[in-house]
């Protein structure tokens, strides 16, 4: 399986600090995050990477190189101009194949294991989304969850940023700016969305805050957090 990692976005809540640094380079336990997302990935058996560019993409690339010292391959996917979760995905789609392939946003920072991730998706699945319970610094979620399945937009769970996705769900999407919710919800009208929970650590890093408190969550784990 291939993994794409969301990488090219502004990081805008956490300005001025990603004005000069990528938020995928910001550090958790004195590691840029990526990194982290980058050993998550191998320790899972999934060495074929994909990682979109575009705020400051450069020192992206330059950071990580085409992934040999990580034990990783890593393509690059550029946006001249940013294309956003949806239009990012599409435009790297002639890199990831036509199998199912893994999404991770590149501002998460967990304990899940990737490897319990499932990866099978159910023949009337198109895709398989992470959730977790909605944290306090949410103000609501995302979706209602049941024996499985996302069955409806809600508040009870939140979108952890990992999902399972089949690249049929792109089909006749052009490249341009569009968001996954609108991939994500007419597939949940379709109850085509497959689910599971996770109530261990999870935080999207959009604040000053957050970014602290990933950095104390990793100071309480061993280095082989997700692993």
């Amino acid at each position: 399986m291939k993994a794409m990692i969301l990488a090219a976005g502004r990081g805008e809540r956490l300005r001025p600090i990603t004005d000069s640094t990528p938020k995928p380079l910001l550090e958790v336990a004195g590691e840029p995050l990526i990194i982290h997302q980058i050993r998550w990935l191998k320790a899972a058996g999934i060495d074929d990477l994909v990682i979109n560019l575009h705020h400051l993409g450069d020192q992206i690339e330059q950071a990580l190189g085409a992934g040999d010292q990580f034990g990783v391959s890593i393509r690059y996917s550029r946006e001249a101009e940013l294309l956003e979760t949806g239009g990012g995905i599409v435009n790297a789609l002639p890199l990831l194949g036509t199998d199912p392939f893994l999404i991770l946003n590149g501002d998460i920072y967990t304990d899940f294991p990737l490897s319990d991730l499932q990866r099978e998706l159910a023949c009337d699945a198109e895709l398989h989304l992470l959730l977790t319970p909605k944290p306090d610094f949410r103000e609501a979620g995302d979706f209602a969850y049941a024996n499985g399945r996302v069955t409806a937009r809600g508040d009870d769970y939140v979108y952890c940023g990992i999902a399972i996705l089949r690249p049929e769900i792109f089909a006749n999407r052009p490249v341009t700016a569009f968001s996954l919710r609108d991939i994500f919800f007419p597939a949940v009208l379709r109850g085509t969305v497959s689910a599971q929970i996770w109530r261990g650590y999870w935080t999207d890093i959009g604040s000053p805050e957050q970014l602290t408190d990933a950095n104390t969550a990793a100071s309480l784990h061993p280095d082989d957090i997700s692993t």
